[in-house]
């Protein structure tokens, strides 16, 4: 089941998952912000229908509003998942696709839609929207994040570290990039690289769920490093069923 966000958070970023884990849903800004929290407390609720009709008045609102979009998507997705509707299915995707119309760099819609595509067994379409996102916004490191995870997921570990590589030097305080590069050689055996990551990770967000475990746990087990971790100062650091990339 799609879990949304708290309504009362504009913020995007969600922690990478596997495919068939939560897709947040947005709140939105402006005019239609009320359709928006109103639609997203009636999703929480499980009244899927009565969300729609909510976001469907986002949009009639402000019909440029990629967040509404967005969240009717999500919905049309969820639904046609419980129901096993391929109809609703399509209309999740119009609607993806509609939200990145109005906004060509929504990070939770090209992971959502990316999770339709695999789920509707397009996996290569996956691909090709997030290259394709990637080389139109080639500073914008979250393409390069979602890329390594897709790639990750499909079993191709080396690829997927090349893409987060090319994230962490466009964006030295992306702390998630800092933290799936540590996962990754983690999984790897690269303890003292991926420890080293992690502590980049941490001095840039030291909110992110587990990471603090991670950081000791390595710590005890890398023969190269001794007592309580430090970060390193000044330095700020995607859906198949066994992801290690969150």
């Amino acid at each position: 089941m799609h879990r949304p966000k708290h309504p009362n958070s504009r913020c995007r970023f969600s922690i990478l998952g596997r495919l068939l884990l939560a897709i947040p849903l947005a709140t939105g800004v402006g005019c239609a912000t009320g359709h928006n929290l109103a639609g997203v407390r009636h999703y929480e609720q499980g009244q899927y229908d009565v969300a729609i009709q909510r976001f469907q008045k986002a949009v009639e609102a402000n019909p440029a509003n990629a967040d509404g979009y967005y969240n009717l998507a999500a919905t049309f997705h969820q639904l046609g998942k419980q129901r096993n509707d391929p109809q609703m299915l399509q209309q999740a995707e119009t609607f993806y696709n509609r939200c990145l119309d109005f906004e060509k760099d929504h990070v939770d819609c090209h992971r959502a839609l990316g999770v339709l595509l695999v789920e509707t067994g397009r996996p290569e379409k996956q691909f090709a929207l997030l290259k394709n996102w990637a080389a139109r916004s080639p500073q914008f490191a979250e393409a390069r994040i979602e890329l390594a995870r897709a790639y990750e997921e499909y079993g191709d570990p080396e690829t997927a570290k090349r893409y987060l590589e090319e994230a962490v030097a466009m964006d030295v305080t992306n702390s998630r990039a800092w933290t799936a590069l540590g996962q990754l050689r983690e999984s790897s055996g690269d303890l003292t690289q991926a420890l080293a990551d992690y502590q980049r990770a941490y001095g840039l967000n030291n909110y992110q769920p587990g990471l603090t475990h991670k950081i000791a746990s390595l710590q005890k087990n890398t023969p190269t490093t001794s007592g309580n971790f430090s970060t390193l100062g000044g330095t700020r650091t995607v859906n198949g069923a066994t992801s290690t990339i969150r």
